[in-house]
C-alpha cells in the first residue's frame, strides 16, 4: 500500500486524497460513537492521506521547476 500512490497522476493523487478525508472524517465519528471493529485504522489512514500529501506537493514543486528551468 506504502508504494501503490507513486504511479497515480497528479489528478488522481489529489482525488484519492480527498476520498480519504472523508474516509476519516467519518471514521472519527465513529470512533466517538464507539462502533469501529479496528481502531488502528485511523492512524492508518491518516498516514496514508500524510503520504498523499508529500507526493502531491512533490509533484507541484517538480512541475513548477521544469516550467521554470525551460
Amino acid at each position: 500500500m506504502k508504494n501503490s500512490f507513486k504511479e497515480l497522476k497528479l489528478e488522481e493523487l489529489v482525488a484519492k486524497r480527498d476520498e480519504l478525508r472523508k474516509k476519516y472524517f467519518d471514521l472519527r465519528f465513529q470512533m466517538v460513537i464507539g462502533h469501529v471493529e479496528n481502531p488502528l485504522e485511523k492512524r492508518t489512514m491518516r498516514r496514508q492521506i500524510a503520504r498523499l500529501n508529500t507526493l502531491i506537493c512533490q509533484r507541484e514543486r517538480g512541475a513548477d521547476g521544469a516550467g521554470a528551468k525551460a
